[in-house]
């Protein structure tokens, strides 16, 4: 038996578990929940600085997999608030004046190396955690909640920053304020956090977690049909959606638009996207219409991406831009939490975070080549008399790469619709166990003395 709680993994549920098990949840899955959306936001405040975690996370990413699905949530995420913490005081420290000048930017870089190290460790939890903590009707809003904290963090870096820097004029402040979250979670997770499971499972399916082993799961998921589609087409939506975040000052700026509204677009991106994840992940807690959802959400986006590589060429189109920008989001942002939930539905028994952290990994990747060939097919602009990008930067016309991002979305959004389909393996599986289970009524919220 693993100290950390965790439930020994096995092939099949035990033939009298049936008669034995009453599946329950605790009150205390909300705090695990709540702890987990404090890291992953407060890591992605850490990253706002720079892109290191990109290429920190791909070579770490099957590792982490393996580690959540093989050592639980407990010490995953415990390990992860100290690397966030480590990590941010180290930043902090090559910051400051005491330092000698040729140390500052390795101690800054190591740092940030840490904390990415982090990264993976909080992104590929939260499937995990929804399976394991919360029954079938609030899985996918435990799951939005946990996923959509790492936007929210970078949204919050964005606003928060720049005040901070106007009222005290120290970097060094900036980045000690930025210790001080990692600290607190830290504190929290190490000292909160006793257990990767609940004394009982919320479901049946939360039994079995993890029972393929991991070199087994990776060869499932390769012949896994249904997976394969949706790691091709999701991938290539978290590569846009990265392009779009990083190229759009870049894109708006030959236009006319200068970064305060850049920076303003980019805040109700996420806003509506936020607000889109939340409303879609209630639906399908309550519908099951994980496919129909998605596909409904990917299709919408790619409409709001094409109007976006049509109208951000133009000129004096700030309320167009504005608005796409807020559809763009509220669609895009939509599917992530569902189509998570959709990669463990059509994966089952395949582990939660390698389902999930294998589809982020091709993301990943994905959008280190899209990234690539935008800024490839970017062209020198001869004359620009409407741009406001600054003096420093070479003017280039955008055109063609929005053009391509659009067409890589619509890509996207035909394969899935066209030939994605699939059973909910989990829910048939969940359904087939509690035909024989006996259930406790108004057991959704059961509190266990010796975990309250």
């Amino acid at each position: 038996m693993e100290s950390d709680g965790l439930i020994p993994s096995q092939a099949e549920p035990s033939p009298d578990l049936p008669k034995l098990l009453h599946f329950k949840v605790y009150r205390r899955r909300w705090f695990v929940l709540a702890l987990l959306c404090l890291l992953n936001s407060s890591n992605a405040t850490v990253n706002w600085l720079s892109m290191v975690y990109m290429v920190v996370a791909i070579p770490v990413s099957c590792g982490t997999t393996w580690m959540i699905d093989k050592w639980g949530l407990r010490i995953t995420l415990v390990l992860g608030s100290w690397l966030n913490m480590i990590g941010s005081i180290v930043r902090m420290t090559g910051a400051l004046a005491t330092v000698p000048d040729w140390l500052r930017f390795p101690l800054v870089l190591v740092g940030q190396t840490v904390c990415s190290l982090a990264q993976p460790l909080v992104i590929f939890s939260p499937t995990k955690l929804a399976a394991l903590w919360f029954p079938e009707h609030q899985r996918a809003m435990a799951n939005m909640a946990a996923s959509m904290s790492n936007p929210l963090g970078v949204l919050l870096a964005n606003i928060v920053s720049p005040v901070i820097i106007s009222s005290t004029s120290s970097f060094v402040m900036l980045l000690f304020i930025y210790s001080i979250p990692p600290t607190i979670i830290c504190f929290l997770a190490t000292v909160g956090l006793r257990q990767s499971v609940p004394p009982t499972p919320p479901s049946a399916s939360a039994e079995n977690s993890s029972s393929e082993p991991f070199v087994q799961s990776i060869k499932l998921l390769l012949k896994n049909r249904s997976y394969l589609i949706l790691l091709l087409c999701f991938g290539l939506g978290v590569a846009v959606f990265t392009c779009f975040t990083s190229l759009l000052e870049q894109i708006l700026c030959v236009k006319g638009y200068n970064n305060a509204f850049a920076g303003q677009c980019g805040v109700l991106f996420i806003l509506l996207g936020l607000l889109g994840a939340g409303a879609t992940s209630w639906y399908v807690d309550q519908s099951k219409k994980f496919s129909e959802t998605t596909k409904i959400s990917i299709c919408l986006a790619s409409v709001a991406c094409s109007i976006f590589a049509v109208v951000s060429q133009m000129p004096d189109q700030k309320t167009s831009v504005a608005v796409t920008c807020c559809l763009f989001g509220l669609f895009g942002f939509a599917m992530y939490p569902v189509a998570m939930e959709l990669s463990v539905e059509c994966s089952y028994p395949v582990g939660e975070a390698t389902s999930a952290g294998i589809i982020f990994i091709a993301g990943q990747i994905l959008s280190m080549v899209c990234m690539f060939l935008l800024q490839l097919l970017a062209r020198p602009l001869s004359s620009a008399p409407l741009s406001v990008c600054a003096v420093s930067d070479e003017t280039l016309s955008w055109r063609v790469p929005v053009l391509v991002m659009a067409g890589l979305w619509c890509l996207a959004a035909c394969v899935f619709v066209i030939f994605f389909n699939t059973d909910y393996r989990r829910l048939q599986a969940e359904q087939a166990a509690t035909e024989h289970t006996p259930v406790l009524s108004g057991s959704h919220d059961h509190i266990d003395a010796a975990h309250t």
